[in-house]
This record gives C-alpha cells, structure tokens and sequence, in this order.
C-alpha cells in the first residue's frame, strides 16, 4: 500500500468575523453545533461517546480532545475518521480549520456510502465547504 493511494484528510479554513469565545460556544455545545451542522448528544468531555443524527442514520462518535478554545477532536463514525475544530484568534475575528482526516485508500469501498473512498472524500469535501459557510452565519449573525 503506497502513501500516493492514500486519501488526502479534507482541511478548510474560513475566517469569521466573531471572537473565539462565541465560535467556540457553537462548536462545542450540543445546541451549538445542532445549528450549523447536526443533531446530536455532544458533550465537551473527552471519552464522552456520542451520537451525530446523519442523513443515513445516527453515527457513533467519541470526543478524542478538547482544549478550549482552540481545538476540539472527536471520532466520527465507524471508518476509522476523525473531525478537529482548530481555532485561531485574530484580534476580534476567529480563523476556523475544519479538519476531516482518517481515511482509508482510494479505492477501498466504504460500506454504508458504498462508494469508493475517494469519491466519499470529495462528496464530503463539498458538503463541509457548505457547512462551513452554514457555520459562518450562525456565528456572525447571532
């Protein structure tokens, strides 16, 4: 298994015109990341195993770190992903890195997408460049 097989984790990094206390409180509460991404059981501790209400059905997660305000980790499903939130504080904005990492090579077939994993990236790719932006208006409008 070369590394050039490798999927590339999704990373993307928007700037919200909010401070980092207000976009931390909307990506480390259940209610908060209810409005801007999905339903779910989220807690702010870590091991805290929880539930994210997807499309096709709720996905087990577990929260791997938190370090408020600045970066918070959680598996995310069962193909082996894990999503961080790195926040970055510029004066009174927040700089947001969404990070999707721990996928598997390009043409291994992911079952419950049942696509190759390559395809599901970019899929996903595009569905978080939404969020993101879905994001950007909860915190910048509240």
């Amino acid at each position: 298994m070369g590394v050039q097989n490798q999927v590339e984790d999704i990373k993307q990094t928007v700037v919200y015109n909010a401070p980092i206390q207000k976009v931390w409180e909307v990506v480390s509460t259940s209610e908060g990341i209810a409005a801007w991404f999905m339903p779910n059981d989220f807690q702010p501790i870590v091991g805290h195993e929880f539930h994210l209400q997807s499309p096709f059905g709720p996905s087990p997660c577990k929260v791997l770190e938190i370090n408020e305000p600045n970066h918070l980790s959680f598996t995310w499903d069962v193909e082996g992903w894990v999503v961080s939130f790195n926040l970055k504080e510029l004066e009174d904005k927040t700089e947001f890195t969404l990070i999707h990492s721990g996928w598997k090579t390009a043409d291994e077939i992911l079952p419950k997408a049942n696509e190759k994993s390559a395809i599901v990236r970019d899929k996903m790719n595009g569905g978080w460049t939404g969020i993101v932006q879905k994001l950007k208006q909860v915190v910048e409008n509240q």
